[in-house]
């Protein structure tokens, strides 16, 4: 049996005033064949899935390019059709083969293509051939097209918000795959459109208990898999919102069945999901209140100057509130600021001088700090871990500025872990507050360490509220842009 696998990945958020070309991906994670490193990376986990299955199963394994882009805004029409082109190239050369595995994010939109995930499976549909079974990871804030739906036999989807759980996702993509390439199984896809769109992380309820719903149904045998997709605000897609995917052994009925019945107690959740969300003044103002009696820091998410959502991360907000609050023991991580770096390695540790930071990518992510710093730490090619995966946070500097320590980063990244700060000197169980950039994918490695965990919104470049999004490619009709888009049929 010969199997071919390949990803190409990025979560395109179509109002950043970001671009993202072939440069981001050779930035964050590119790899071409055969060259992808041991350790499993967020959407190309299914490499080393597969490489682990092929030493036991004795399969041929052939390896395309693994491509991955830190989130971003819209991808060049260039750099969309360099990588298609390669990874077509690359399984032509290898065919024949019964299958194909591809690691994806699900909600990559380029400057000439709406639907990148739909027509790259539907060209490798074309190149590999009807007899082959294609399987797909996706991510959960994505983008299911009718395109991506026709052209696969496996979808699996990380289950958790944060995705702590990709390399099970992988696992199961992979067996599930080779199980239909030996006829083992004949896996049909089911879907249910959810029609609607928000904030979902499952390390509270009422997710938490949704997503033990879906794989006690996949270990009781209802079926092979179950999955949720979120959708993703800020990617303006046609296919924009939440679905139910249900994959079976040759039993659409049931199939879809279920996937409506799990889509409606899903839509029923909506607008009960997100945390509390804070102001700036509150949060901070809540944060220090807490942080008297506290036996550790209490963290504050900024969740929409966050780089997983496709923004800047440069926003100095709440920054600048916390010295207007005269808070002290407090440490930001991440500002995204390569200049500011740069500037801070050639001054070296301990150096004092005036610095601008922050504030650069967008008018509404507040102004550039203009302060006299002290450099604390330095650090090269820092990395921070995330389920198994290291990320990169490029070259780092520490500044200390009235009492406060920020991080600044010279490889735009959300915090996923309190690496960002202990390898850069700063002790978090001695601080009274800690910021991070991150929507979510921070809670797990932060809430072991954390007192407390507050959420503040801060009003800026994320196009948070679906209400107010100006949705140009958007035609269905899903909540919260209407009230019950399932009282009747729309098209």
């Amino acid at each position: 049996m010969r199997v071919f696998c390949a990803s190409i990945a990025t979560e395109s958020n179509t109002f950043s005033p970001l671009r993202t070309s072939l440069v981001d991906f050779k930035r964050s994670h590119y790899f071409p064949p055969g060259k992808h490193p041991d350790v499993p990376t967020l959407c190309s986990a299914v490499f080393t899935e597969l490489r682990r299955f092929a030493a036991k199963e004795k399969f041929e394994l052939i390896e395309g390019t693994a491509a991955w882009a830190e989130p971003g805004g819209i991808v060049s029409a260039e750099t969309w059709d360099c990588l298609l082109r390669e990874v077509l190239g690359q399984l032509s050369e290898a065919l024949p083969v019964d299958a194909v595995v591809l690691g994806l994010h699900g909600a990559m939109i380029a400057d000439n293509c709406l639907d990148c995930e739909g027509e790259l499976v539907a060209e490798i549909r074309k190149t590999a051939g009807p007899k082959a079974v294609v399987g797909i990871t996706l991510d959960p804030h994505s983008h299911l097209s009718a395109q991506c739906l026709e052209n696969t036999d496996v979808i699996t989807v990380f289950k958790e918000f944060p995705h702590t759980d990709f390399v099970e996702a992988a696992e199961a993509c992979v067996d599930l795959t080779l199980r239909a390439a030996r006829g083992w199984i004949n896996p049909v896809v089911s879907q249910f459109d959810v029609r609607m769109i928000d904030v979902m992380p499952t390390s509270r309820e009422p997710m938490r208990s949704f997503v033990d719903k879906m794989v006690k149904l996949e270990v009781d045998g209802s079926a092979l898999s179950v999955s949720a997709i979120h959708g993703f605000m800020a990617g303006d897609s046609p296919d924009l919102g939440a679905r139910i995917i249900v994959v079976t052994d040759n039993a659409p009925e049931r199939g879809d069945r279920l996937a409506k019945e799990l889509g409606m107690e899903l839509f029923s959740f909506r607008g009960s999901t997100m945390p509390e969300l804070l102001t700036p003044e509150d949060a901070l103002s809540r944060a220090e209140k807490l942080s008297r009696n506290a036996k550790g820091p209490v963290v504050i998410s900024d969740i929409w100057d966050n780089p997983g959502g496709g923004v800047g991360g440069d926003s100095t907000v709440l920054a600048e509130e916390a010295r207007r609050l005269r808070l002290t023991n407090l440490a930001i991580g991440s500002i995204w600021d390569p200049k500011a770096v740069r500037l801070c390695h050639l001054a070296g540790e301990g150096a004092v001088f005036d610095l601008r930071l922050g504030g650069k990518i967008s008018s509404n992510a507040g102004r550039p700090i203009d302060a006299r710093v002290k450099v604390m730490r330095l650090g090269r090619d820092i990395v921070q871990g995330f389920g198994g995966s290291l990320v990169p946070l490029g070259d780092c500097a520490v500044v200390w500025i009235d009492g406060i320590e920020i991080v600044l980063n010279s490889n735009r990244s959300q915090a996923f872990s309190p690496d960002l700060f202990i390898k850069l000197g700063i002790d978090v169980f001695k601080k009274k507050i800690l910021i991070v950039k991150s929507t979510h994918h921070f809670y797990d490695a932060f809430a072991p360490v954390a007192s407390q965990i507050l959420y503040a919104d801060v009003k800026g470049i994320y196009p948070s509220d679906p209400r107010t999004n100006n949705y140009k490619n958007l035609k269905r009709r899903i909540w919260p842009l209407v009230e019950n888009p399932h009282a009747q049929t729309f098209p």
